[in-house]
């Protein structure tokens, strides 16, 4: 049976929680394994994963967001979530009914499911995370316009999310990608791996994802070093090597391909407030 989720409601264990003109704001804890069933929620929201891997299933499809990853539901869409490994964090943005019809007179708002890896919209939704973190006198009216510019940039860079059901060994393979980012994996270990051939698996992956393997490990390396970016003050020379890019050269360039930016204007423009 699914459960519907009432305005402002969220599995987990609740780390804070702020409203303001139709937007509610709020961080969740999740323990190691913890399973969410299948649920919808009243109002259209976003959630960005803060720490650890969230694995989401809807529309039959299981997809698994790693950190710094933004994904948007609209209201009433039914999906499932499993945090596996040692469980993580996610902040969510919710937008009330209310506000979403006054800024649809405005401008495009999401009508579908959509997931973002890397550039501004992410970038945009953790800055917003670290002001809701660190409240003062002004938060308030910070937090609803920087909500309003994750909202604007998610509907601009609107992409289609994948329809069709992907087979066992396509998730496996993908999986063997999040749990070896750091290695440099030929396509026919992972193919050997799951028991396909190169060709069908390259072929498949593409067409379920939308880029081939070698460009989803890309952006999950740039998901890593997102969230280690923001989060720690580790070297950029560590972040790059525990990432697996072969030095601090190569990061940079391929961090600016997908952010528009460097790493280190990344992390100074996310901490200039």
């Amino acid at each position: 049976m699914l459960t519907r989720l009432p305005p402002g409601t969220f599995f987990g264990q609740s780390r804070g929680r702020v409203e303001v003109a139709g937007l509610t704001f709020a961080e969740s804890a999740y323990p190691a394994g913890f399973d969410i069933p299948a649920h919808a929620h009243a109002h259209a929201f976003f959630y960005l994963v803060i720490e650890g891997a969230c694995e989401e299933t809807a529309r039959h499809v299981t997809s698994t967001c790693g950190p710094s990853t933004l994904v948007f539901h609209p209201s009433g869409e039914p999906h499932a979530n499993r945090w596996p490994g040692a469980g993580g964090r996610a902040f969510h943005i919710e937008i009330s009914q209310t506000r979403a019809d006054n800024i649809r007179e405005h401008s495009v708002v999401l009508d579908d499911r959509v997931e973002f890896r890397g550039g501004m919209a992410p970038w945009l939704a953790m800055r917003l995370y670290r002001e809701y973190c660190r409240p003062d006198g002004a938060s308030l009216l910070a937090l609803e316009g920087m909500a309003l510019e994750v909202l604007a940039e998610a509907s601009r860079r609107e992409v289609p999310a994948p329809g069709r059901t992907a087979p066992r060994w396509l998730n496996q393979a993908r999986e063997l990608l999040h749990d070896r980012f750091a290695e440099n994996l030929p396509l026919g270990m992972i193919a050997a791996t799951v028991g396909v051939h190169p060709v069908h698996l390259a072929r498949t992956f593409c067409r379920q994802f939308g880029c081939s393997p070698g460009e989803y490990l890309r952006r999950l390396r740039i998901e890593i070093t997102c969230q280690r970016l923001a989060m720690t003050d580790a070297p950029l020379a560590e972040i790059a090597l525990a990432a697996g890019f072969s030095d601090q050269s190569h990061f940079t360039k391929t961090f600016r391909h997908f952010n528009g930016m460097t790493p280190g204007e990344y992390r100074r423009r996310l901490r200039s407030r």
